[in-house]
């Protein structure tokens, strides 16, 4: 196929997007039937992120992202620090409502949640990751409470985490 023959092919499917009845868009077709609607910040979708919160799937292009390092604390326990793109904490006290790239970020140790983060740093105790080797997850939520999505999948990040003896023992100043 000519390189031609390809730029109109590609011309004719935007075409179709545009000429579609209003309040169907490319790709909603389909998610209309299942009963799933979208809004300017997404769709939910009826999967959930594993703590039974529904995912809210966002495009690629706006999807928030996070990642997430944890390093011993100078007193013990563990400092956490997120690296955030597209995404900006909501005040206590928003509104319920969704909006693109806004709301809150759980901490999880070993799937179990620890914390709700409104900010980029926290600290977690020495007893919230006793001795071994643990996962420590940040998923990031819009604040009706759905869980971003990206493909179906949670906009997570997660680190592993080893404790000693001396990183889980309390410490003797306090």
């Amino acid at each position: 196929m000519s390189a031609v023959a390809r730029v109109r092919g590609g011309r004719a499917v935007l075409a179709l997007c545009f000429l579609l009845p209003l309040g169907a868009a490319c790709g909603e077709v389909g998610e209309r039937a299942r009963g799933t609607g979208s809004s300017p910040a997404g769709r939910v979708l009826e999967g959930t992120d594993g703590t039974g919160r529904h995912l809210r799937e966002t495009g690629a292009g706006q999807a928030p992202g996070a990642g997430i390092e944890v390093t011993p604390g100078a007193t013990g326990g563990w400092d956490v620090v997120l690296t955030l793109r597209r995404f900006r904490f909501s005040a206590p006290g928003t509104r319920p409502e969704p909006a693109v790239g806004r709301g809150v970020a759980r901490l999880f140790v070993d799937g179990r949640q620890v914390s709700l983060l409104r900010t980029r740093a926290c600290h977690l105790a020495a007893r919230l990751v006793p001795q071994g080797t643990h996962h420590l997850t940040v998923r990031l939520y819009a604040d009706d409470g759905t869980a971003w999505a990206v493909h179906g999948k949670p906009v997570q990040s997660t680190a592993d985490v080893t404790a000693s003896a001396a990183e889980t023992a309390p410490d003797p100043r306090r």
